[in-house]
């Protein structure tokens, strides 16, 4: 059996797609430990995972990441420069030594490494570890940059340094793809072709597993004779939700004949009476959700375009609106657009009509039901968590994983 070191973001969206693959790596005999912030990988994996900490400081569960000090209207190349230089860099610098501290603790024998947490990528190359990408967006996949040239210079120049501090300065490629296996939590038919990645990606689908969760919910509350539409802006927006979440729930109000509305509000901006939901039959209005179970009740879901909440809503056939704020949400809806499967709004301008209209065409109209049906069959022939866990088997085998 082997040892598989999942090193991982303090970030909801990047840690939970390892959760599945990790528990099914263990439940064939692998031993699995990860580098991260331990209450939050333990609160998504379970109270019992072996979690190294990192970055310094980690345990309180952050899930806000970059978002929680970057000013609200940064957007596009100084949102990347924010990103990268604010965010990206100093995790990794921080990360570094507790990922090789890990990986002699732990005597891995494959580094698992999100894409967003760069030390364990740059820590495996540099020890010659075989190592794989968990690649927990599909926006890196586009190159998004190629028509930027100056800022992709830029982003080159910056990966150099980093892996000159904390990496091996002779080495090469970028370390947000594996020379030796990409898992890419989607497929094309959302996604698009892969121009990145080049014959190392796997397309293994969303990897979707039981989450413990302590989140209450009013099931009770739940119409059965209403369409049910989920609206939510994901763990790392709530600085910049409150007016969206408000016009959202007004066009949803507008429509309760027919639809009701739950709404994931974590810093109570819709006014809720205390307690689950409030009183409100219409709108329900909640810090937190159990996102998984409601997508399998839901007819729409209203969102950030945030990589995982589509492909979890999509993996359930369920059509969104999607209002992209920052970093991969524009990349991630227009994936959702041009494949059909949803209608895109603006997050800083699209009002109460716009957002109600929106929500009428995924709810009525036969196209983005469909599409969204046609990717949820491609995604469970993707075979999710125990195809992703199959590939890093044979990677760990034979030192490079084969098609």
């Amino acid at each position: 059996m082997s040892r598989f070191l999942f090193v991982v973001p303090p970030l909801v969206g990047h840690v939970n797609p390892a959760v599945g693959v990790a528990a099914r790596l263990a439940s064939r005999g692998h031993r699995v430990a990860w580098v991260g912030d331990p209450a939050l990988v333990r609160r998504l994996a379970g109270p019992d995972a072996a979690v190294h900490p990192s970055p310094p400081g980690a345990g309180a569960g952050a899930a806000a990441g970059p978002g929680t000090a970057r000013p609200p209207d940064v957007r596009g190349p100084e949102a990347l420069r924010f990103l990268w230089e604010s965010f990206l860099v100093p995790l990794a610098e921080a990360m570094a030594p507790d990922v090789r501290r890990a990986v002699d603790a732990f005597r891995a024998d494959v580094v698992v490494a999100d894409q967003q947490a760069l030390a364990g990528a740059l820590v495996a190359e540099d020890l010659g570890l075989p190592w794989a990408t968990s690649a927990t967006t599909s926006a890196e996949f586009t190159d998004v940059l190629a028509a930027m040239p100056r800022v992709a210079a830029w982003n080159e120049a910056l990966l150099r340094g980093l892996r000159a501090r904390i990496g091996d300065p002779a080495g090469r490629g970028d370390p947000r793809f594996s020379p030796h296996l990409v898992l890419a939590f989607t497929t094309p038919e959302l996604a698009g072709p892969a121009a990145r990645g080049g014959d190392r990606v796997r397309w293994v689908g969303p990897s979707l597993t039981a989450r413990p969760s302590s989140v209450a919910f009013p099931w009770e509350r739940l119409d059965p004779g209403r369409s049910l539409v989920l609206v939510t802006l994901g763990t790392a927006n709530t600085d910049v939700g409150a007016h969206f979440l408000a016009r959202a729930a007004q066009a949803l109000r507008a429509r309760a004949d027919r639809v009701q509305a739950v709404v994931v509000d974590p810093e109570g901006t819709l006014g809720g009476a205390p307690g689950p939901g409030g009183g409100d039959p219409d709108v329900i209005a909640l810090p937190a959700v159990p996102q998984l179970e409601l997508l399998a009740r839901a007819d729409a879901v209203v969102c950030h375009a945030g990589h995982n909440t589509v492909c979890e809503a999509l993996w359930h056939g369920v059509p969104l609106v999607v209002a992209p704020i920052r970093d991969d949400q524009p990349v991630i809806a227009a994936q959702v657009a041009d494949a059909g499967a949803g209608v895109r709004v603006r997050f800083g301008r699209a009002g109460a009509d716009a957002i109600g209209a929106a929500v009428d065409t995924v709810l009525y109209a036969p196209q983005p039901r469909a599409a969204a049906r046609t990717i949820a069959r491609a995604f469970r022939r993707a075979g999710g968590a125990p195809a992703a866990a199959r590939h890093l088997e044979r990677l760990a085998e034979g030192g490079k994983d084969e098609a």
